[in-house]
């Protein structure tokens, strides 16, 4: 019997949590509610059964979503975040995925799109983008040591990992643009889905954390490289 995917649904609207709740466990997936980010980061240390998905509500009492995710991060796991929010400006989208959410989803929201953009990020969001790449073979690619699987998002070498869904959505958009110069823009409008003149991180954080997966030495990287006034480069 395949594992049950497991949720930790960060809400501190009890009437919405339920909601979540009951609409998840009538997918199938195994929930965990909490109304508070400490609590959060307690269950994602804690949990007996590890958690495999995390949807982050942005305002919460005593510690932010922008802050749980952080942490999360800076702790790094590197399973997928969804952060909800009725914040709709581009800025605040930008600052979610400046602090590592793969998603951002505006209230009010239907819930059948949260249960689709679940299953989409349980599913390893963009592997149907794989298709372009060619036959079955090439859902396994090899950059220096590393080998990594464009279905599972696994990555086995020097350091074994899992890439998050943006990271690896990121990771196919240099693997269909080598050696050729990305602007920022670009990246932001095409990875991201934000204006390209939104003031954010994002993507050199992002860039950041490959080179800590990819690169021998991310000080001086010899694959994802940063190009002045330009953009980034990314060099099989």
């Amino acid at each position: 019997m395949s594992k049950r995917s497991h949720i930790l649904v960060v809400e501190d609207e009890e009437h919405l949590a339920i909601g979540i709740r009951f609409n998840l466990e009538a997918e199938g997936y195994q929930v965990t509610c909490v109304g508070e980010g400490r609590l959060a980061l307690d269950q994602l240390r804690d949990a007996a059964s590890p958690i495999d998905l995390v949807v982050l509500d942005l305002m919460l009492p005593g510690m932010s979503g922008y802050e749980v995710c952080e942490k999360i991060r800076d702790a790094g796991l590197l399973l997928p975040v969804l952060m909800l929010s009725a914040r709709s400006l581009p800025e605040d989208r930008a600052r979610g995925f400046d602090v590592g959410a793969d998603q951002y989803l505006n209230k009010p929201f239907e819930l059948d799109e949260l249960i689709s953009r679940v299953k989409s990020l349980l599913q390893r969001f963009g592997s149907g983008q794989n298709r372009h790449l060619g036959s079955r073979a090439d859902h396994h690619f090899s950059l220096n040591g590393r080998e990594i699987d464009l279905n599972t998002f696994e990555v086995s070498g020097t350091a074994d990992c899992r890439m998050t869904a943006l990271e690896m959505k990121l990771f196919k958009y240099f693997l269909k643009h080598p050696d050729r110069i990305i602007s920022k823009r670009e990246l932001l409008e095409h990875v991201w889905n934000l204006p390209g003149n939104v003031a954010t991180r994002a993507p050199d954080q992002f860039i950041r954390r490959l080179r800590k997966i990819f690169e021998d030495d991310p000080s001086e990287p010899k694959h994802f490289l940063t190009i002045r006034d330009a953009g980034y480069r990314f060099s099989p």
